[in-house]
């Protein structure tokens, strides 16, 4: 027996749009871990992360009935999540970095190509980098959205975001220096 093809996730908040909460919930099953993830990362702290999900989807729930649809929704979340992880980030000062044993922090694809250690290495670099750099690289390389999508979240050419990105990645590897060299295990 063949399962219904999910709801688009527009369908589902247009529903919740006009109301139906049990849209909504769907969206927050559907997105939650990945507006985690990006929060988690760009805040480098379990607790300050989940802070910015729930503000998050508050948000997203009050604006819901002024979306007007000309972005995708995943995409839309990732920028208020993205925004609510900044305000959290320029609230305080500094930037506290990733511990190896941050609970929850599980490697995503990243972990395929280096060891334990290096992804724990890679996570200190990236949370150390100025956070204008930090984000860009985030949602390009861990949560793999595409650089339209990654320029869109980010209000920015996509010129601007691969120049973001290539400053990003020369001051993460001028950070790990000798302490990471890729292809090495």
């Amino acid at each position: 027996m063949n399962e219904p093809a999910p709801v688009p996730d527009e369908e589902l908040a247009a529903r919740a749009a006009a109301g139906d909460h049990g849209a909504f919930d769907t969206l927050v099953r559907r997105h939650t871990a990945r507006m985690y993830r990006v929060a988690l990362r760009i805040t480098g702290s379990a607790s300050e992360a989940e802070d910015v999900v729930q503000e998050a989807w508050l948000s997203a729930w009050r604006a819901l009935p002024g979306f007007r649809f000309e972005s995708a929704v995943s995409t839309w979340l990732y920028r208020v999540t993205t925004n609510g992880a900044l305000g959290q980030v320029r609230r305080r000062k500094p930037t506290v970095p990733l511990d190896e044993g941050d609970a929850g922090v599980v490697p995503g694809p990243e972990g395929h190509v280096v060891s334990a250690e290096q992804v724990g290495t890679v996570l200190r670099a990236i949370s150390e980098l100025d956070v204008g750099q930090r984000i860009p690289l985030i949602l390009r390389e861990f949560e793999g959205l595409t650089y339209d999508e990654v320029a869109e979240v980010l209000e920015v050419s996509v010129p601007a975001l691969r120049a973001r990105l290539h400053r990003a990645r020369v001051a993460l590897l001028a950070k790990l220096g000798d302490n990471f060299r890729p292809g090495e295990r």
